[in-house]
């Protein structure tokens, strides 16, 4: 069984050593380092690839969410918290779960079994393109047949991708860059960092604001708007 690679990041050593004991009967987690000291477990993880990371919040110095918003391309991250107050702010910089103090085995083994579903589905692919009209994509437990035409747009949401389509959306493990390999000209253009649109699906152009046909509106970035109203033919 491949484990899944861990750290602990708390500058209480008791809430450490209870993380510690609790990684150790879960089989396919693997303990790598256990940091006191934020800054420490920051420059470890620029040079390892980590899979999961127990943080605490409220640390001296420097915070748990502070740690977070400094990498790149963090990893599945739990805090471990005394106060429940803190738990809406750690959602907002892309935690999956966090923990109260004083941690039960039971939350605890929650907590990480819902980290390796999550980091199972990460691995596989979730878009799968058969013929040049038509995707199948990973959503809801099953395999969805998408014609290319029917797409509206695809949103980037955090990890997943957003497929609107005439009559309705579905969500799947993703990102915007892969699908700009499936859906490119002629018919689909990226139009900012979070959106790909089908150029038919435009209704009215008001400045650097888009109003597709479900009435949806999405604004363009100043370097792509030029281009977009080239492809739409408006000179």
């Amino acid at each position: 069984m491949e484990k899944l690679k861990c750290i602990i990041v708390d500058d209480e050593p008791i809430a450490r050593d209870i993380i510690e004991s609790f990684i150790a009967e879960v089989p396919f987690l693997e303990l790598k380092a256990s940091f006191g000291e934020p800054a420490k477990a920051l420059m470890y993880l620029h040079e390892n690839t980590i899979d999961i990371v127990f943080s605490d919040i409220e640390m001296p110095k420097f915070t748990g969410l502070e740690l977070v918003q400094s990498l790149t391309n963090p990893p599945v991250i739990i805090f471990i918290t005394a106060h429940r107050n803190f738990a809406l702010e750690g959602f907002e910089t892309g935690a999956s779960d966090y923990l109260l103090k004083p941690v039960r085995f039971d939350r605890f083994l929650k907590a990480v079994n819902r980290a390796k579903e999550y980091l199972s589905l990460k691995k596989t692919t979730s878009v799968h393109q058969i013929n040049p009209d038509r995707i199948f994509i990973k959503s809801e437990g099953k395999l969805i047949k998408i014609l290319l035409n029917e797409i509206l747009y695809v949103e980037a949401q955090g990890d997943y991708l957003k497929f609107v389509i005439n009559g309705g959306s579905y969500t799947t493990l993703g990102t915007l860059k892969s699908m700009e390999e499936v859906l490119k000209l002629p018919m689909f253009f990226r139009v900012q960092r979070s959106f790909i649109l089908n150029l038919e699906a435009v209704r009215s152009l008001n400045g650097n604001m888009i109003e597709l046909i479900d009435g949806k509106n999405i604004s363009v970035a100043l370097n792509k708007k030029e281009e977009l109203y080239l492809l739409l033919g408006i000179r």
